[in-house]
């Protein structure tokens, strides 16, 4: 059975990410889900001084090897002004102190969503653009908008939204059987 890593890039325990990534996550089939909380692994403000001091956390030593098992990848981007939040940033910088391949050349779906009509997509963008330096493959991305209008009874109430990212889903598994 693949195994899928899902990661919520938000710390916030009331995530409209989360909610998404939980809906997203569900709709796969035959797959073993690894779900990882930002907030299980507090981590210090990554900077050489601290690392050299320190070394790296050991919750970041588990996180990478945690990777190195994954078959894929499904991330879901809160977008804190326009770009990834500051707790996923700092995830992203000490996970590349081991593996500047973070995310190993596995198939990766990204997702995005908020409460505003552009739905996360600079934040998307953004991902799009940089995750392939840090060793990702980008099969498809995703955004909801409006999510307190689209979502709802904790899944997707628009259809048309709901058969986008079904389209989505199977491109990314059919990456995963490659």
């Amino acid at each position: 059975m693949k195994k899928i890593i899902t990661i919520a890039g938000s710390n916030s325990q009331n995530s409209i990410n989360k909610s998404l990534l939980s809906y997203t996550s569900g709709l796969l089939k035959n797959v073993d889900i690894i779900s990882i909380d930002l907030n299980d692994c507090v981590l210090p403000i990554y900077g050489v001084d601290f690392e050299d001091e320190n070394g790296i956390p050991a919750a970041i030593k588990r996180l990478s090897e945690l990777f190195d098992k994954a078959d894929g990848f499904i991330i879901a981007l809160a977008e804190h002004n326009g770009t990834y939040t500051a707790a996923f940033k700092n995830t992203l910088d000490w996970l590349s102190r081991v593996n500047i391949k973070i995310w190993r050349d596995k198939p990766m779906l990204l997702i995005a969503t908020s409460p505003g009509a552009r739905g996360g997509t600079s934040v998307l963008q953004a991902a799009v653009t940089y995750f392939p330096y840090l060793g990702g493959h980008v099969v498809a991305d995703f955004s909801l908008p409006n999510f307190h209008d689209n979502f709802s009874r904790d899944k997707i109430s628009d259809d048309e939204s709901n058969e986008e990212l079904s389209k989505k889903i199977m491109l990314f598994e059919r990456h995963l059987n490659n």
